[in-house]
């Protein structure tokens, strides 16, 4: 099995996911400043770094885990299950697939933090802003990590794309 988690920055929400997927962060209690720093791609990526793949381990169950950013791009997720399919049929790839959409777990300040510390460089402002995000999507992304893995035990088909819509962000305003 591949897991892939995506977002639209590839360093933020997915790469919390992946931590969480592989152990990597506490599931038992909302993680430091330190622990979310620490995730090895966390707030890292740039632009350029949109649509390229990051391996970040091997789970309990011998499934990788990758992350992936997209941008604003609507057509990057379809067209990655379309070239999935074709590998598969040519047995170039020979797992299933689960294409994991982080998105909806991102609270305001996250986004705001993304924007401040990628977007504009001003770290001083988006860090201390994505730590509060983080946190506050802690649990939020935990249960989309536990979702997907239970959809990749359950799959039915070789390739499965989850917009997991469900775990939209109770925080539209981030109350502080």
């Amino acid at each position: 099995m591949i897991y892939i988690y995506n977002c639209f920055g590839g360093t933020h929400s997915s790469a919390l996911a992946a931590a969480y997927h592989l152990n990597k962060l506490p599931l038992d209690h909302q993680p430091t400043k330190e622990d979310i720093l620490r995730v090895d791609i966390f707030n890292k990526l740039t632009y350029k770094d949109r649509g390229k793949f990051y391996l970040h381990g091997v789970d309990e169950d011998n499934n990788k885990v990758y992350t992936l950013g997209r941008g604003n791009s609507k057509a990057l997720v379809p067209a990655l299950r379309h070239l999935a399919l074709i590998l598969q049929e040519k047995q170039a790839v020979k797992e299933p697939i689960v294409i994991s959409n982080t998105s909806p777990t991102v609270p305001l300040a996250m986004t705001f933090g993304g924007f401040f510390s990628r977007g504009l460089k001003l770290h001083f402002i988006g860090v201390p802003l994505l730590v509060m995000g983080a946190k506050k999507a802690h649990q939020n992304i935990i249960n989309l990590v536990n979702h997907t893995k239970e959809y990749g035990r359950t799959l039915k088909s070789e390739i499965e794309i989850l917009d997991n819509k469900a775990f939209k962000s109770h925080s539209a305003i981030d109350k502080a």
